[in-house]
């Protein structure tokens, strides 16, 4: 008996402006596992990303969540609370690093005073944890964009290059960290990545993005040495692409 996917959109569009659109006929996405969405820069992964939140209406198509519809994909405020994204570009509020992680879930009133220690602790924000977030680089402040996501416990995580500014020793210890916690928590990744060694190692499946539509999505083995497109062949040999 196979059980129902995390995800199923159906006949999806999202006008992201005049001149481009991002179109998904029939997507479906199963709980637990990872995602790595590849494509060159304006594919639409990012758009795919937001559509995946429940924030914004569609202009066609349905979204359904763990079996529950969106109206015009837009999600309920419990399967929204279900769903984490950390941006390409994330904003931290003007308080500590510690005030930053625990901010999510204060709003929705807990305290997790060992969690917010643990995950400062494993992304190696323990020593940062009083200081002011708008004093951070680039690279710490995405370390504190996932810890603030992941303080959540997330059903689904939405990654958009995460790991764009971290130096290679910290890109790895975010892999680590956020495979583990799939692992424990059993959360759905799904990851927008320009980097495909990244996708060779974090992905149980990898989508390629073009134009706003899925060109071909397969297990991470089969993307990389099995392609069934010639513009995925193209794309992981590193040849230009539209």
């Amino acid at each position: 008996m196979t059980s129902r996917p995390l995800y199923h959109l159906l006949d999806v569009c999202f006008e992201l402006s005049p001149d481009f659109a991002l179109r998904i006929d029939d997507w479906q996405h199963s709980a637990g596992q990872t995602l790595c969405l590849v494509g060159p820069t304006g594919a639409g992964k990012t758009t795919f990303l937001k559509v995946l939140t429940g924030l914004i209406s569609l202009q066609t198509g349905s979204i359904e969540f763990d079996g529950h519809g969106w109206s015009q994909g837009v999600a309920s405020i419990d399967d929204s609370r279900r769903i984490a994204l950390v941006p390409q570009r994330p904003l931290l509020l003007s308080r500590s690093v510690r005030a930053n992680v625990e901010y999510g879930l204060q709003l929705r009133g807990f305290r997790a005073d060992d969690w917010i220690n643990e995950l400062l602790h494993r992304l190696g924000l323990e020593k940062l944890a009083a200081k002011s977030a708008q004093t951070l680089s680039g690279g710490q402040t995405q370390l504190v964009a996932i810890a603030r996501a992941l303080a959540l416990r997330p059903t689904v995580l939405l990654l958009d290059e995460p790991t764009a500014n971290l130096d290679p020793a910290s890109v790895g210890l975010v892999e680590q960290v956020l495979e583990e916690m799939r692992q424990r928590h059993r959360t759905t990744l799904i990851w927008a990545t320009h980097n495909m060694f990244q996708a060779r190692r974090v992905a149980d499946r990898v989508a390629l993005l073009l134009a706003g539509r899925i060109v071909e999505i397969s297990a991470r083995d089969d993307f990389f040495h099995r392609p069934v497109d010639p513009r995925t062949q193209d794309f992981v040999n590193g040849r230009m692409v539209y």
